[in-house]
């Protein structure tokens, strides 16, 4: 039987996926870790946010020249 994947599931537009991420952004600045691993995950989660929402305009404007 094949198994089923709780994210396969899941589905969330490109908005809140990059939501999440600068959320989870901010709250590894205050993690109990050291400075440079706190730095590295934040700027790892806004990366992914911000290349989300650029995703996010560009079907937009596809959506819009269409």
């Amino acid at each position: 039987m094949a198994q089923l994947r709780l994210s396969n599931l899941i589905t969330r537009s490109l908005q809140g996926r990059a939501s999440a991420h600068r959320a989870m952004a901010k709250s590894a600045l205050f993690a109990d870790s050291s400075a440079r691993t706190r730095l590295n995950r934040y700027n790892s989660h806004i990366q992914k946010a911000e290349a989300l929402e650029a995703r996010l305009v560009a079907e937009q404007r596809g959506e819009v020249q269409a």
